[in-house]
């Protein structure tokens, strides 16, 4: 486009290219370059959360310190993550009837 009958500007600004919020970022959390922080109160209990990070492939520091309450909270959230919903198709009015009667939907159940 020409810049003579142009009112606008052509370029973006280069003040928005270099800030925003970058939603393909390659560093997730849990792993090698982003790992979580955990803090556990037992040997027992980091036991336990190692072996759930060995499971799930992820990677941690975990710091047992006794005084202090345990803070599992990122492992918990990257662990109950929600699934994709799926539904039970409907059948269309044309489709064949599926107690099969062999007439269409909408003849014989519709």
């Amino acid at each position: 486009m020409s810049k003579l009958f142009f009112k606008g500007r052509i370029d973006p600004r280069e003040k928005y290219q270099r800030f925003g919020y970058n939603t393909k970022r390659k560093t997730k959390l849990g792993s090698e370059n982003a790992p979580l922080i955990l803090s556990v109160q037992t040997q027992e209990r980091q036991t336990v959360i190692e072996t759930l990070l060995a499971q799930h492939g992820l990677h941690g520091e975990i710091t047992l310190e006794p005084t202090k309450p345990e803070n599992t909270v990122q492992l918990d959230t990257l662990l109950n993550l929600p699934g994709t919903q799926t539904f039970e198709k409907k059948p269309n009015r044309n489709d064949p009837c599926s107690c099969g009667s062999g007439n269409k939907f909408k003849k014989c159940c519709g």
